[in-house]
């Protein structure tokens, strides 16, 4: 093999490998994507003990149970003790776990009731 061929098949070389490494990341990433989803409904169950509840989604998507743990973040609710059977405007964005349940990274109520803001009007605003 020549000069210019060994040139040619170490460039080929080259670009199969970085191929190879950014389908690799693409699946990792891909995989990592399927594995969140973020649910929006009523919480029609609670069990304590478990530390888990479930959401009838808005979207007529079905009903999930999701757990929380000490990681969950809780946004406009003091905590898990705070969400109730009935609850609505329920939102939890969730990951799977490596057994395939739902864990909450965030659950949150939506909407914020009347009041309109107004809080960030400057002071020349009329």
């Amino acid at each position: 093999m020549g000069i210019g061929q060994e040139a040619t098949m170490s460039a080929i070389r080259r670009t199969a490998a970085t191929l190879a490494v950014a389908m690799a990341a693409t699946l990792v990433l891909g995989a990592t994507a399927a594995q969140a989803a973020s649910f929006e409904g009523t919480v029609v169950a609670k069990d304590k003990q478990a530390r888990t509840f479930s959401i009838k989604q808005d979207e007529g998507a079905g009903t999930v149970k999701i757990k929380v743990n000490k990681a969950t973040r809780f946004e406009r609710l003091t905590g898990f003790g705070a969400l109730r059977r009935g609850m609505k405007n329920v939102e939890a964005n969730a990951r799977r776990n490596a057994k395939g349940r739902w864990v909450a990274t965030e659950v949150s109520r939506r909407g914020g009731g009347g009041g309109g803001g107004g809080g960030d009007d400057g002071p020349d605003h009329s």
